[in-house]
């Protein structure tokens, strides 16, 4: 029990520092959850700060969530448990972030590094279908949604443990509550497009 304690309040303080944010304010001397759509995540440092700054961002929001589940991995003696305790504290932490007033982002990103280290093929299919939504819509929040609805999905598919498949449970419950306002958006054809123009939040990540 104290070992999974240290893995949720370690993932939870990785979780917590956003690259977005520090990125943002090394760049350009501005915060970021104040410009575009107001998200601290990687699509809206696309639209602030261009590609450079966003891959950035996007490949640190998943190395936390891979260095959460490996460091569960660790402390619990690689109880899957363990690792998915430490995976989605690190996601609430980027999207509650203690360091920065618990107003982050929408913990894609973060996800994709936590599932992808739980179990590889099926993470990387619901990936596929999600960037396929992209290309073929232009909505990144409806992609991204879609990524995380489809992980419970595929695990239990391809017969993994209850530990990842209830993990995926609660990373695409998580994903809908924090589109929620895109939800309404993309049912009134309000939302924006990746690459149009800037009217409100669009992203996912």
């Amino acid at each position: 029990m104290f070992n999974t304690i240290i893995a949720i309040a370690i993932g939870y303080l990785l979780g917590s520092v956003s690259f977005s944010i520090l990125i943002a304010r090394y760049l350009r001397k501005i915060d970021i959850r104040q410009h575009g759509s107001g998200n601290a995540g990687a699509t809206n440092t696309l639209r602030v700060l261009g590609k450079g700054p966003a891959i950035g961002v996007f490949l640190l929001d998943i190395a936390k969530g891979v260095g959460a589940v490996l460091i569960g991995f660790a402390l619990g003696d690689n109880s899957a448990w363990v690792a998915v305790a430490g995976g989605l504290a690190s996601i609430a932490g980027h999207n509650w972030p203690v360091f920065f007033r618990f107003k982050g982002g929408k913990g894609i990103a973060t996800t994709v590094g936590v599932m992808l280290m739980l179990s590889f093929l099926p993470t990387l299919l619901a990936g596929i279908a999600a960037i396929v939504i992209i290309v073929l819509t232009r909505y990144v929040s409806l992609g991204s949604m879609v990524f995380a609805v489809l992980l419970p999905i595929l695990y239990a598919a391809f017969g993994e443990s209850s530990a990842y498949i209830w993990a995926g449970v609660a990373v695409a419950l998580l994903a809908v509550l924090r589109h929620r306002k895109n939800i309404v958006k993309l049912m009134n054809g309000t939302e924006n497009k990746l690459g149009g123009n800037k009217k409100g939040e669009q992203h996912g990540v």
